[in-house]
Order: C-alpha cells, then sequence, then structure tokens
C-alpha cells in the first residue's frame, strides 16, 4: 500500500467517522461496536 492510498484510506474514515458523530449522535459507531464484540465473543468459542 502506498503512502497515498493510506492517506486517502485515512482521510475518508475520518471523515465518516466525523460525519456520523455530527449528523447521527454516533449511532452508527456504537451499532457498529456492538456487532463487533457479538462477532468476537462468538469467534471466542472456536478458539
Amino acid at each position: 500500500m502506498s503512502n497515498a492510498v493510506a492517506l486517502v484510506l485515512a482521510l475518508s474514515i475520518t471523515s465518516v467517522v466525523l460525519a456520523d458523530l455530527l449528523f447521527n449522535g454516533a449511532d452508527a459507531l456504537l451499532f457498529l461496536a456492538r456487532k463487533f464484540l457479538a462477532l468476537v465473543e462468538y469467534l471466542a468459542v472456536w478458539r
């Protein structure tokens, strides 16, 4: 991955997070965090 691609990726992720915080009150981030934790717990069973 080149530096330019990494910079574009970082800026796009940052802008999506900021847009969620400003327009949605971070509801989407909380939803994704809860789903990620459920996935981690599910995968921990297979360990």
